[in-house]
């Protein structure tokens, strides 16, 4: 297991890195001189859960670029999507500097795992699969506006529904009864929905006609979605696992090139119990878990604001802290979550200003990090290996 990298100490909150920079600037309006030095002092300095060592330790580029009109253009290379933080970060720039200041992000995503797949090639990058102990606590859903979230931040994403028996994403997706092509009578086009690319069995049987399959039959019907489908150049492709332990979840281990893996649960101490076999499971297997996402962590009252916990509360965090993993975000239980699911547009799409948008987005943001962090060879954390040569005897 990957025990997490950002420690309490270093763990600042985003919004406490960008009231910093706010207050980092010696006057509202700046030299050219100035200006220059409070971008990189900023670029440097700035702390955050994906930023743990600064931007500068992760970009590979960095360009800033004075506009004809006064506006200022930072370009930079970065290994993993984050775009809103960095609108974030340009926002309290131009409040500090008076100009305009905008960040543009080059994307330099690696492979962490080589890998062939199918008639694809390795067009896609990084294979994330979104798992959960049981039943009914809104992976699907999670699955769907993470993929979504990553896509905002400026990565290009697919989705695999891996539920055979209870396909679900064409529904969120709104593709009820769409159907796949294929351009060479060998490989299955995915279907497109507002930027994401997806592949599911629903695609492929009536809505309504039960799959009646053995364990072998649904796992060669999952590797022949995964390796039949033409999928595109991908930076990420999020696998959305049916609940539990069994043939399909060890199908994904032993035969598909999954980079790691993020576990889904709610507060409730059973939804908890069966969450931590899915991370046991995935330690026996060695695909790394990522991190933990609560679900329906609380409630806000729409009229009072009061916060309940209906299903129990901090039970992820300390699952998390159990299994020296990282809480990578809660999510509230809100009625518009599941309502822009049933109609098939999902809360990111359908308001992506809003809270829950930004949440969904920050935990995409997380997860991308965490994948870097934790498996990259180029992260800044990854340690080095000296090789020592030892005195020949005499």
């Amino acid at each position: 297991m990957f025990g997490n990298f950002f420690s309490k100490k270093t763990q600042k909150s985003t919004q406490d890195s960008v009231d910093h920079v706010k207050h980092s600037a010696p006057t509202p309006k700046c030299t050219e001189s100035e200006i220059k030095q409070v971008i990189e002092e900023t670029l440097s300095h700035y702390r955050s859960e994906i930023f743990p060592q600064g931007i500068l330790k992760l970009s590979s580029n960095v360009l800033i670029n004075q506009l004809p009109n006064q506006a200022i253009a930072i370009e930079l290379t970065l290994p993993f999507p984050c775009q809103g933080e960095l609108d974030e970060i340009a926002n309290s720039l131009t409040e500090i500097l008076g100009v305009i200041v905008t960040m543009v992000i080059t994307l330099a995503v690696n492979s962490v795992r080589a890998f062939s797949l199918g008639g694809c090639g390795t067009k896609v990058k990084n294979i994330i699969a979104v798992a959960s102990g049981k039943g009914g606590v809104g992976k699907s859903t999670t699955t769907v506006n993470l993929a979504y979230a990553l896509i905002a931040e400026g990565a290009k994403v697919g989705i695999l529904d891996a539920d055979i028996y209870g396909p679900s994403i064409p529904t969120l997706l709104g593709l009820k009864n769409a159907k796949p092509n294929s351009h060479d009578g060998k490989l299955m086009v995915p279907l497109h929905a507002h930027g994401l690319h997806a592949m599911s069995m629903g695609f492929l049987v009536n809505e309504n006609d039960a799959t009646v399959w053995r364990g072998p039959m649904a796992s060669s019907a999952f590797n022949q979605l995964l390796n039949e489908t033409a999928w595109p150049e991908l930076d990420y492709l999020l696998i959305d696992m049916p609940p539990g332990t069994g043939d399909i979840q060890l199908t994904l281990a032993q035969k598909v090139p999954v980079a790691a893996a993020v576990v889904v649960t709610t507060p409730q101490d059973m939804a908890l119990i069966d969450a931590a076999k899915g991370v046991a499971m995935f330690d026996t297997v060695k695909v790394p878990v990522l991190g933990i996402i609560e679900n329906m962590s609380y409630h806000l009252c729409e009229n009072c604001g009061h916060k309940s916990h209906i299903f129990g509360e901090a039970g992820g965090a300390e699952m998390a802290e159990s299994k020296q993993t990282p809480l990578l975000g809660q999510l509230p239980l809100n009625r518009a979550i599941r309502q822009d699911a049933d109609e098939g547009l999902p809360d990111i799409i359908s308001n992506s200003t809003g809270e829950i948008a930004s949440l969904y987005r920050k935990i995409a943001r997380n997860i991308v990090g965490q994948l870097f962090f934790q498996l990259d060879n180029r992260s800044p954390l990854t340690p080095s290996v000296a090789v020592v040569n030892e005195p020949t005897a005499k």
